[in-house]
């Protein structure tokens, strides 16, 4: 049996008070970003190979099934309004196609070919990377679309929650963060789905970071789609220019991104 199907540390869960509930879930939560650390090389190697693939025109795409498909549909979904980058550029598929990111589809996990499948309307070419993503790293869907990709000649990475798994072994490059038994025996959307939010997290920001997608520590490419957005850029131009806030805000409406308008006005101070 896989260690996160394995029995909680913890029983009589329901003859617990709301308090003990609480502060014993806390104390599982807090050994999730130690187990993580223990993979930063399997995620360094991986975010390196990645990288490399981009900067040639390559795209990431994210396969998984249940909460591992909808952590990768959310990691993906946010990368055009962080970065302003293409919506190909990552992609986030799911067993049972969009209908399971709201409801879970019976058996879809189980369609080795089912992943492939939902790729190929993407056209794949080997400079593209899938990473498979699931916790119990025994998902068909997860291990049938790594196998197809490399195959292909895709880059094949993987994140898991379980080692020696067989998700693992179809990657090339295999993200391990054994996170242990669940609060609630086999809920891993818990620490497992912790687990594989920080990974995610540290994947994408890292590969933008290094494909020019962040400027200093400011997201300069970011999409200016609500009020909030426009107020964050504001603030980033006048930090960057030394501005007052009015006339950051012309920059940015005139130019349409933090970057753009940062770039106008330094070029300017230069010319003059």
């Amino acid at each position: 049996m896989s260690i996160t199907e394995s029995s909680s540390n913890y029983n009589n869960l329901d003859k617990m008070s709301v308090r003990e509930l609480l502060d014993h879930i806390n104390r599982e939560d807090q050994s999730v970003p130690l187990a993580v650390q223990k993979a930063l090389p399997q995620i360094e190697a991986l975010v390196k190979e990645v990288v490399e693939r981009m900067r040639q025109g390559g795209r990431l795409f994210y396969i998984g099934a249940g909460t591992s498909g909808r952590l990768g549909i959310v990691d993906a979904s946010e990368c055009p309004p962080t970065y302003g980058v293409p919506h190909d550029w990552v992609i986030g598929l799911i067993a049972g196609g969009d209908a399971a990111i709201r409801k879970a589809v019976e058996f879809a996990e189980d369609d080795e070919e089912g992943a492939w499948r939902d790729m190929e309307p993407y056209k794949p070419v080997p400079l593209d990377t899938v990473v498979g993503i699931a916790a119990s790293g025994r998902t068909p869907y997860v291990i049938g679309g790594l196998r197809k990709a490399r195959e292909a000649g895709l880059l094949t990475g993987s994140i898991t929650c379980n080692p020696g798994s067989a998700v693992a072994a179809e990657a090339e490059y295999p993200v391990e963060v054994i996170t242990g038994p669940e609060f609630v025996t086999g809920s891993t959307r818990m620490k497992a789905g912790t687990a594989q939010k920080l990974v995610l997290n540290m994947l994408s920001t890292s590969v933008m970071v290094q494909l020019g997608r962040v400027r200093g520590n400011k997201m300069v490419d970011m999409q200016l789609s609500n009020h909030k957005l426009v107020e964050r850029g504001t603030r980033m131009i006048m930090d960057e220019l030394g501005v007052e806030e009015e006339e950051a805000a012309r920059l940015l409406q005139a130019h349409g991104s933090v970057r753009k308008a940062v770039d106008y006005y330094q070029k300017r101070d230069a010319r003059d």
